[in-house]
């Protein structure tokens, strides 16, 4: 027996189709319920009807409400603005990783924002549970439809949204567009539809899409802080770091503040176990989390819906190592066919593990790179084997990709790769370092030379020196070139000496390894002869680079690269004695050869004209070195681009010699535009950035700007003791600097406070005879000689003379400086004869030692002149004492 419904003016529902299974007699609902009349309980007249359109009343909502929400502002206009479209149903989505907090935006945004009669919440990750919600609204609307079978509340519910407006349906965590296409299809009206999914793609037909991304970093620490402290005060210390380790994602913050307010934990000790039990500690939470709801759980379910595709999988597990923005996407190559790494790629994007920047470039969250490195017998996306391939995987990628730097451009991508190259080498442990890792940290530490960055260079040559040795021993050939390098840095960094005894056990193991005729031998005996000559022995490098030259031009003839380079250091020894014309002869027969062989925009090339334009300066031809460093700085920013160290270099000395040639202007321009490119691009405590911080300083210094330049100096001072330490041997060069500019400046009670305490920091690290102590001791005696305190002044500079002569020879500059420095303290003292004696001898041996036109030799020159005028005068005048100037200070660092 069909029941009719009890009011009379409310029209019959529309037959619809029950699913298979149901008892209905032509398969209609309806009369399906009407032959359950005699078995169960008989359901209220209402449930006959359509949901009445008063049902919502004032207002129906089951919309989740949560205190802890924060921030989110940019996201919460960014979806009024989406939602203020007129018209029918309007459908936004908000996409983004798990764990980003979407569900907490759109929760906070119905309930607060919204204006809606009814919101509700249907939690929709499969088309099963939105039919679910669906029926829960319509028994909300309609309490009378509980005893109706599911399909038909649903079908109520849609009947009714599609006859009404003012509702918005909140449909969370949507796994696919296909689970929810059908409501979508069938919904009418003026309500509104807002959808939370991870699926960041394959939306476009549907909805428009708001992509929300991870907390600011102030927001993530704000709701640390509401977490941590719900029951009162807590030690907070430490929250910034731990929200900056996970990455600024919500459910981390909210993970690791629970974790810590429920048992005690410090947000530092919290940290520490982070790095030290990452797997562990991403897989807890408090003891109230939803064991689902860890990084490590949310994370898994998404990998578990690509297992589909295994190679997603290793994708993602190789991206991990590196750094977590703009990868670029040949390090992948050779992983899969192109068509089969692109679908990969695709899917992990498709489910917001991965993203991709207008380039192309990939970019994957700090901890889902985390977590996808860390192993957990657990999990099977995360097997220690599979990790462990993922890392070699890495290493090979970027082995691959590391450019020739000699092509035009490939620097630039050269800076790329350095940056996921430091990720993969802090990301691994040293036990775990291969061959290929060996060979990518000799790359990395060669790249860190060319920035100047030697201590950073130094550490990486030493890690593959163990990696290597733990691998072969003593016995494998790239050792001994890893050695060579680490010589070569002692030398960069002040200590010749000590390069060059490192260099002299090479050369026998090389020798031994390789025979005599290899060409890394050969190398070794040139940086060996460099070493000599860095040092100041100027005959021994001679020596050591004939011998060189000999052999290069035995293994590989009169146009190797070798020769070449050897000709050009044999020009600027040459240059380094004064012989002017020997070392301009010899630099443009090198730079022609270099030009005719290598081409004009090799960089050796380059080189060679920037030593040609140097010693056109120091010839006292500045003019003739303008042409050919405009033209090398062109070169370098077109190879190297701005902010190389390189094109840094070269803009540097193009502003000395502008400022030689009195065009002060340009040169304070050039040195300008050289700290600000070094600031932007590498950052303002990077140590090349203070080198030209320290440039312009100088420059200051040298035109008598003396209140620019001690700010400058004390700002370099001050930051290489922050970053290295009081002890660092570079502070103790820069607070040295500070103490001659301070002096300069007519500060001499606080350069000399400042030079003492520089003198005995010195003293103490380096030694009494290290050559920066005795530049520190020297600089004393000049700021004592200036300051009006000759005899002191000429006691100190006695000592010195006769330590740097011990110490260094007799011929060496700094001695000759300190002896020339002796005879301007005899003349102040009033001691002219002894004086002028002394400078004409020292005027005769440097002219024998470095030759008559070196600089030395002519300031020397220059200096006697003037004391013997200023004695002769002061002789000529009856009464009268004359003081000759004090010589300039030569005891700068080199």
């Amino acid at each position: 027996m069909k029941r009719e419904p009890s009011a009379p003016d409310t029209p019959p529902p529309p037959g619809v189709l029950a699913h298979a299974g149901s008892n209905a007699a032509g398969r209609d609902i309806l009369n399906s319920v009407a032959l359950h009349v005699a078995h169960a309980t008989l359901p209220p007249p209402e449930a006959y009807g359509p949901i009445p359109s008063g049902a919502v009343g004032d207002g129906l909502a089951n919309v989740p409400r949560g205190t802890l929400f924060v921030g989110r502002s940019a996201a919460l206009d960014a979806l009024d603005a989406a939602f203020e479209e007129p018209g029918g149903v309007v459908l936004r989505a908000v996409s983004g990783l798990g764990g980003v907090g979407k569900s907490a935006l759109a929760a906070h945004w119905a309930a607060e924002h919204a204006t809606d009669r009814l919101r509700w919440w249907i939690s929709a990750d499969s088309a099963a549970a939105v039919e679910t919600g669906l029926a829960g609204l319509a028994r909300a609307l309609q309490p009378g439809l509980a005893g109706l079978p599911q399909e038909l509340q649903r079908e109520r519910a849609l009947a009714w949204l599609a006859a009404h407006d003012h509702w918005l349906l909140v449909l969370d965590n949507v796994d696919h567009p296909d689970d929810v296409r059908p409501l979508l299809d069938r919904l009418g009206g003026g309500g509104r539809v807002l959808i939370t999914t991870r699926l960041a793609t394959g939306w476009h037909r549907l909805a428009t899409t708001v992509r929300l991304g991870v907390f600011d970093p102030a927001e993530s620490v704000e709701l640390f802080h509401r977490v941590l402290t719900q029951d009162g005060p807590r030690d907070t210390e430490g929250a910034a770091e731990v929200c900056e380790e996970v990455g600024h994602l919500a459910l981390a913050v909210e993970q690791a503040a629970a974790y810590c307010h429920e048992n005690g934990t410090t947000p530092r000790a919290y940290l520490d176990m982070l790095r030290s039990w990452p797997a562990e500690t991403y897989a807890t939470g408090a003891e109230t989390t939803d064991a689902d709801r860890t990084v490590a759980r949310v994370w898994r379910v998404t990998l578990d819906r690509l297992a589909d595709t295994p190679l997603a999988g290793d994708v993602l597990r190789t991206l991990a190592w590196y750094a977590p923005d703009h990868i670029p996407r040949l390090l992948l190559d050779g992983l899969a066919p192109p068509p089969s790494l692109a679908k990969a790629i695709g899917r992990l994007v498709a489910h917001s593990m991965v993203s991709v920047g207008p380039d192309g470039d990939l970019s994957v969250h700090r901890l889902v790179q985390a977590l996808a490195r860390t192993s957990d017998p657990d999990d099977r996306h995360r097997a220690a084997a599979a990790v462990a391939e993922a890392r070699e995987r890495a290493t090979d990628g970027l082995l691959r990709a590391v450019p020739d730097e000699e092509k035009p451009g490939t620097p630039r991508l050269g800076r790329q790769l350095l940056v996921h190259a430091r990720a993969l080498a802090g990301n691994s442990l040293p036990e775990d370092d291969t061959e290929a890792m060996a060979q990518l940290l000799g790359w990395m530490a060669s790249h860190q030379l060319e920035q100047e960055a030697l201590g950073t260079a130094a550490a990486l040559f030493r890690r593959a020196m163990t990696a290597l040795i733990a691998i072969e021993g003593e016995s494998h050939p790239d050792l001994w070139t890893i050695r060579s390098n680490l010589a070569g840095i002692r030398m960069d960094q002040g200590e010749p000496e000590q390069a060059g005894e490192l260099l002299e056990d090479v050369l026998a193991g090389m020798r031994r390894l390789l025979g005599e005729d290899h060409r890394h031998v050969l190398g070794v005996r040139i940086n060996l002869a460099s070493a000599a000559y860095r040092a100041g022995d100027i005959v021994r490098a001679e020596s050591l680079f004939d011998r060189a030259l000999a052999e290069a031009l035995r293994i590989g003839g009169a146009e190797d690269p070798y020769t070449l380079d050897i000709r050009y250091r044999l020009a600027q020894l040459h240059e380094a004695r004064g012989d002017y014309r020997q070392a301009l002869t010899l630099q443009k027969e090198v730079l022609a050869d270099r030009m005719r062989i290598l081409g004009d925009d090799h960089l050796d090339t380059l080189s060679s004209r920037d030593a040609l334009a140097y010693v056109h300066e120091r010839s006292g031809n500045p003019v003739l070195a303008v042409p050919l460093l405009r033209r090398n700085l062109d070169g370098h920013l077109r190879l190297l681009g701005e902010d190389h160290t390189t094109t840094l270099r070269t803009r540097s000395h193009l502003a000395e010699v502008y400022r030689a040639v009195g065009n002060t202007g340009r040169a304070l321009l050039l040195h300008r535009q050289n700290l600000t490119d070094a600031e932007r691009h590498l950052g303002r405590d990077h140590s090349t950035t203070l080198v030209y911080r320290h440039r312009l300083a100088d420059f200051y210094r040298q035109t008598q700007r003396h209140d620019e330049s001690v700010p400058l100096y004390e700002h370099n001072a001050a930051e290489r003791t922050r970053l290295n330490g009081e002890d660092d041997p570079d502070a103790l060069r820069a607070r040295h600097h500070l103490a001659v500019a301070l002096a300069e400046a007519g500060e001499h009670e606080r350069a000399h406070a400042l030079h003492e305490k520089s003198l005995a920091d010195m003293t103490r690290v380096l030694g009494k005879e290290h050559r920066d102590t005795l530049v520190a001791r020297f600089s004393i005696a000049q700021n004592l000689l200036v300051s009006g305190r000759p005899e002191v002044a000429l006691r100190m500079h006695e000592l010195i003379a006769a330590d740097r002569s011990r110490l260094l020879g007799p011929d060496h500059p700094d001695t000759l400086s300190s002896r020339s420095q002796v005879a301007m303290a005899l003349l102040l003292v009033f001691r002219p004869a002894e004086g002028i004696a002394l400078l004409e001898r020292t005027v005769a041996d440097c002219a024998r030692a470095l030759g008559a036109d070196h600089p030395q030799t002519v300031a020397l020159r220059e200096d006697l002149a003037e004391a013997i005028e200023t004695v002769s005068g002061a002789l000529g005048r009856s009464g009268a004492r004359s003081s000759p100037r004090p010589g300039p200070s030569r005891g700068t660092f080199r």
